[in-house]
């Protein structure tokens, strides 16, 4: 691994080559929307009779990778797909692990995405595909009348995340952020006390101080049999094939009953996860969990800061990997400066504890006292702050106790699931406005309703990126 202050991370990538054919993978069945009684997640709100053979719902899968198989079994708490969901095609640029899928669901598999979406049986679409590829399935299934769950962070920059909200909402899609913490009953009650001023009034909040992206310079090695490598480079400049920047993250263990190939049990890492330009790093892939419980708590889903900026006020070193080792180094060189944000209010959150269960949470801290949310839970300090239940005319949130769950409701009643688009947009763009500011290392003005750095040029640069094509962000979607 090298370092240096080479340019190309803050550069915005994507030279304009020629154009070139994008794969995916897919099935059949024609399938109609559930019924379900009342409104999703609340109390009383009981489904109807199990559906009928002919009442099925076709789901369409982008992406075959790990984290798509732990999404369809349930694994991680958000939930897998009702009985009622088919998934009748399956996409991936890796042909080898879309045929898995086809022959595990007999499902269809295909070269490109879009042909997924021209099927009138999917009516469904999962994505769990790199940050990267998170724009153009998200558009492309809203122009195809879709609907969407879809993998946090909503976007890899700020620009595309304003573009698929505007998708969703011109083509009434329903879409689900897979942010799933939002729907647990124990950090939906965390919440619930602090907005009911449990702990007083918010002086501060600690959350955990995750690592920004570095890079990778990896020998090129021969590209898997069928793999279109272009196209999984997408909108960026396509560089040499490493499995250890297609892989998401080492070790790398597939669901069964998927197969784990000799080259990806060997690779040592990162994985794409960690490296410029193809993700924003640990702070939007992890943060996104725990900064969504910020601004539930906040109440900021449709707002953010006005100021960020590091502590110490300085350019964040530049990381190169030139050869594949575990994330110890880049993790603990592009976490050296501590990110602050500023609301409007006062309240200033800084993301300066060390403590992994901070990572999916953070400390509230109060006039009377704080509370702790983390992965499933929450604590008080003092002991004893959540005892005396809320009165009955206490400020409630959203009810939701199964994230997939709650999405496939919302599909059959067209409305809003727990984690709509413009609220993951929110929290990715609050990990966006982090990385920004380590990148630049100074302090930054933002303007959260135009979503701009105002007067400020070379931080307006970093809402997005240069993209080749053809997978330029549309100007009209």
């Amino acid at each position: 691994m090298t370092t240096s202050r080479r340019i190309s991370r803050r550069r915005m990538l994507g030279a304009t080559l020629g154009g070139i054919s994008l794969p995916a993978f897919f099935s059949c069945q024609k399938a109609a929307p559930p019924r379900l009684a009342g409104p999703p997640g609340r109390p009383g709100s009981e489904p109807d009779p199990e559906p009928g053979p002919n009442e099925q719902i076709g789901v369409g899968i982008i992406g075959c990778g790990r984290r798509n198989g732990q999404l369809v079994i349930g694994k991680g708490g958000q939930g897998a797909p009702p009985a009622h969901a088919r998934i009748v095609a399956v996409a991936d640029f890796n042909p080898l692990r879309a045929a898995e899928w086809a022959r595990n669901y007999r499902a269809k598999a295909y070269s490109d995405y879009r042909e997924l979406l021209d099927r009138k049986d999917v009516e469904v679409v999962i994505y769990a595909t790199p940050e990267h590829w998170h724009y153009l399935p998200c558009i492309h299934a809203c122009q195809a009348g879709k609907d969407i769950y879809g993998e946090q962070p909503l976007s890899h920059t700020i620009r595309e995340g304003r573009t698929m909200i505007q998708a969703v909402r011109k083509y009434k899609r329903v879409f689900q952020t897979g942010e799933q913490q939002r729907s647990h009953p124990a950090t939906r009650k965390a919440v619930e006390l602090i907005r009911n001023g449990r702990i007083g009034k918010i002086q501060s909040i600690i959350g955990y101080n995750y690592p920004s992206p570095y890079e990778c310079n990896f020998a090129a090695q021969p590209i898997p049999p069928g793999l279109n490598w272009d196209a999984w480079c997408g909108p960026n400049e396509v560089v040499p094939y490493h499995t250890d920047l297609y892989l998401s993250r080492i070790p790398y263990e597939r669901e069964p009953p998927y197969y784990t190939r000799p080259a990806e049990k060997y690779a040592v890492g990162p994985g794409w996860m960690s490296f410029w330009p193809y993700s924003g790093g640990e702070l939007p892939n992890w943060g996104c969990h725990g900064l969504s419980m910020v601004h539930w708590a906040l109440d900021m889903d449709l707002s953010g800061p006005v100021e960020i900026w590091v502590d110490p006020e300085e350019k964040m070193e530049q990381v190169v990997y030139d050869t594949p080792d575990t994330r110890d180094r880049g993790d603990a060189a592009c976490s050296q400066t501590i990110i602050h944000y500023k609301y409007a209010n006062g309240v200033v959150l800084s993301l300066s504890s060390v403590d992994p269960k901070l990572g999916g949470g953070a400390t509230f801290i109060g006039e009377k006292g704080r509370i702790t949310i983390f992965r499933e839970g929450y604590e008080c300090d003092p002991a004893g702050l959540d005892e005396d239940p809320l009165p009955a005319g206490a400020a409630r949130v959203y009810e939701s106790d199964n994230h997939m769950e709650n999405f496939f409701a919302c599909v059959a009643l067209r409305k809003d699931p727990i984690m709509p688009v413009e609220a993951g947009h929110s929290v990715a763009t609050l990990c966006h406005l982090g990385n920004i500011a380590r990148w630049l290392g100074r302090r930054l003005k933002w303007d959260p309703e135009k979503e701009v750095f105002p007067g400020d040029d070379e931080a307006n640069g970093y809402l997005d990126t240069k993209k080749r094509q053809p997978y330029e962000l549309p100007t009209e979607v």
